[in-house]
């Protein structure tokens, strides 16, 4: 039996290897070891009259990317290296009607914002309070991916996340922004 595509914890689309360029791939972990792409959601298609959100959570080596739908449906997470990442963007434009960039407000928002804003047809970009979000993300990853066997036992807080978590922080981005338009 195969499990559903809706994670029933937190609404999230499940979690599938999605075929990108290895140019956009990182591995980093344990002191920048090369491991193995990371996992990520399998887009599921919009429907074309929703607009999309990307969630970009800006970095000087690596930057995550999310698109989700304003019904909250996640379409798309991924860490992308930061000079991969205007063509990662140009890339999810193309594939999904993207009408918004949230950016986070912390690690060089400024120069991400400026360059952004020079995209042909530039969509609108809002910047998003991005304090507390990596520890947000900590907890919301053990959410979307529970530890199994004996790993499961171990305190939260003891636990060692395996990749880096820059999307799962995109993820949270888009949903403070969302939160903000409908008062939540």
């Amino acid at each position: 039996m195969s499990p559903s595509p809706i994670n029933p914890l937190n609404g999230f689309v499940g979690i599938e290897a999605l075929h990108l360029p290895e140019k956009s791939r990182l591995g980093w972990h344990n002191g920048g070891e090369n491991l193995p792409p990371v996992p990520v959601s399998q887009p599921t298609p919009p429907p074309l009259s929703q607009p999309m959100i990307l969630g970009f959570d800006p970095g000087r080596q690596k930057c995550g990317l999310a698109v989700m739908g304003l019904d909250r449906l996640l379409c798309y997470q991924q860490v992308v290296a930061a000079d991969a990442v205007i063509d990662e963007i140009a890339a999810l434009r193309q594939r999904f009607p993207i009408s918004t960039i949230v950016l986070g407000d912390q690690t060089a928002s400024r120069n991400w914002k400026d360059t952004l804003s020079q995209l042909p047809n530039p969509p609108r970009i809002m910047l998003v309070d991005e304090r507390y979000t990596t520890l947000e993300a900590r907890d919301r990853y053990w959410q979307m991916y529970p530890p199994s066997g004996v790993a499961g036992l171990i305190p939260q807080s003891l636990r060692k996340i395996s990749r880096p978590i820059d999307d799962i922080v995109a993820i949270l981005l888009i949903e403070r922004y969302l939160n903000r338009l409908t008062g939540e």
